[in-house]
């Protein structure tokens, strides 16, 4: 009998062992490890519920505005504008949401943030693109100030950004009466046109020669001037998507990533295992403002002015966003690509819904069943995953 049968046969044996490393030899299974079909891992991505949605509206949209226009070239572009827009302020809210913090002065700092660059360039004679690399400043600086006061005080990031939020739109308000004698300071959008640094990363479209060409093929419906009568891509939609791509990437395969969620799911056990908690909170403090600022940006420099009530109620529409992305109000876990989605919903609404004979009022009730039937499926499924797990 060999010295394996002999330690099986023998009851009380020790298992037999790797006589070269020492080690109990492996098992051929293991109870504990189970495999996972793709369609339960599907379930449980924080993103299903906002791409189930996203499916959801655009078969009703395709049955009852099929016919419209709305799917033509131009109509989606209006759509995915719209979607882009808040797309952009999404991501930053996101990735806060993640970390277990909320900025509700987004929206301020999009007013802001448009009168840090038309008062001083109108007003101040600044070229453009310096006024716009201080709006940039002094919003990342404001969203430091915003991180730094809740690290330091403690104070839920609810009730400090809350106060952002009235002293940033009191500031909008006040500097545009003081300068202008009026809420909106115009005469942007022909410097835009001519300054280097908002005509090539903010102002107009992309892929222009493109579009001329697909014209020129018949393949796209063309002005009776000969331009084709979508000139090109939003620059809009290209900052959402590399803005998209980069904040995914970030979230789901980097070091910084994993440390917001452990921030998110418990701040001192974070702290314990050496993530910079201070550190990672405070700059996604900072980064929701560049946000906030970026659409600014370019919402300036596509319509040519500030106004003091630009970005009213953003920072709801940006955390409904996410919330029907999969991101938790009590944080540690959310994704990039579903608030995405969750911005696509509203865009796609939004402008779908002037294509119907449904009164545009009903698109805030809609917005509201949205969140309750996201935060409920969201907390269904975070239920099961903890359960399974």
């Amino acid at each position: 009998m060999t010295v394996l049968e002999t330690s099986l046969a023998t009851p009380g044996a020790k298992p037999p062992t790797d006589t070269k490393a020492g080690r109990p030899a492996a098992a051929a299974t293991d109870e504990r490890v189970g495999s996972v079909s793709w369609v339960k891992r599907f379930f449980g991505r924080p993103e299903f519920a906002s791409i189930s949605g996203t499916v959801l509206v655009f078969a009703f949209f395709i049955i009852t505005a099929g016919d419209s226009g709305m799917f033509n070239l131009d109509g989606v572009v209006n759509w995915m504008q719209v979607a882009s827009y808040l797309g952009i302020i999404a991501i930053g809210a996101c990735l806060l949401m993640i970390a277990g913090e909320f900025d509700l002065s987004i929206g301020s700092m999009i007013g802001f943030a448009g009168m840090m660059i038309a008062i001083p360039t109108i007003y101040f004679h600044w070229p453009l693109w310096m006024a716009i690399i201080f709006a940039f400043a002094g919003s990342m600086a404001l969203g430091w100030l915003n991180g730094y006061i809740v690290i330091k005080t403690r104070l839920p990031s609810f009730i400090v950004t809350l106060a952002f939020l009235f002293i940033l739109r009191g500031l909008t308000l006040a500097l545009s009466i003081m300068f202008a004698n009026r809420t909106i300071v115009s005469g942007v959008g022909e410097l835009a046109a001519q300054d280097w640094l908002a005509s090539l990363l903010f102002h107009g479209n992309f892929a222009t020669g493109l579009f001329h060409w697909m014209g020129s093929q018949g393949w796209i419906a063309m002005l009776d001037d000969g331009t084709p009568l979508v000139k090109g891509i939003p620059k809009v939609i290209g900052w959402w998507v590399a803005l998209a791509a980069g904040a995914a990437f970030v979230l789901s395969r980097t070091r910084a990533g994993n440390w917001m969620f452990a921030v998110g799911g418990d701040a001192n056990a974070a702290k314990n295992v050496g993530v910079p908690v201070r550190k990672v909170k405070v700059s996604l403090f900072v980064f929701t403002a560049f946000c906030a600022c970026l659409f600014a940006t370019l919402q300036v420099c596509d319509i040519g002015s500030a106004a003091a009530d630009r970005g009213m109620q953003k920072e709801f529409e940006a955390i409904i966003a996410a919330v029907i992305g999969g991101a938790l109000l009590t944080g540690g876990y959310g994704s990039v690509v579903g608030a995405c989605f969750g911005a696509l919903i509203f865009g796609v609404v939004q402008i779908g819904i002037t294509y119907t004979n449904i009164n545009s009022d009903w698109f805030r009730v809609f917005l509201g069943v949205m969140l309750l039937i996201a935060v409920l499926f969201n907390n269904f499924v975070r239920s099961r995953v903890t359960e399974a797990r």
